[in-house]
């Protein structure tokens, strides 16, 4: 069974895989390192839809990102 959600909607501490992207992502997060495969852990979520900070565990990278950008991301669970 998959758990496909988007990024955004994951929890603090979660690990999910980044699977595909609803729409057209900017290059710059693909030079980052968020790619289809990629694993990825929820590290900090600001409130009132505030960023959300992702740790890519491959390259042990933190980024923040934007709710919006976040929102388009799918991965499945882990």
């Amino acid at each position: 069974m998959q758990n496909r959600i988007s990024l955004n909607k994951l929890k603090k501490g979660e690990k999910a895989k980044i699977v595909s992207f609803d729409h057209n992502l900017p290059a710059k997060f693909f030079e980052l390192g968020i790619i289809p495969g990629a694993t990825i852990q929820i590290m900090h979520k600001a409130p009132l839809q505030g960023p959300i900070c992702i740790n890519i565990i491959q390259n042990n990278t933190l980024i923040a990102l934007r709710v919006t950008e976040a929102s388009i991301i799918l991965t499945d669970k882990i």
